[in-house]
């Protein structure tokens, strides 16, 4: 179940990075705009997998 959770966040990230890197070689002067969101987005991708791995650790010990 963990290994679900690890793997949505990692390719959310991988594809807001992949976006961000696009936007910034379309328009360089907007690169810090840019920074501030992907780096909110990966904070949120992250966090969201961190609460899963909370919840599947409480699943486990609930039933076990």
């Amino acid at each position: 179940m963990t290994q679900l959770i690890a793997i949505g966040a990692g390719i959310g990230i991988g594809m807001a990075t992949s976006k961000a890197v696009d936007a910034i070689a379309r328009q360089p002067e907007a690169e810090p705009k840019i920074k501030v969101n992907l780096v909110l987005g990966c904070a949120l991708a992250e966090a969201t997998a961190i609460y899963g791995f909370v919840i599947a650790l409480l699943i486990i010990l609930m039933l076990g």
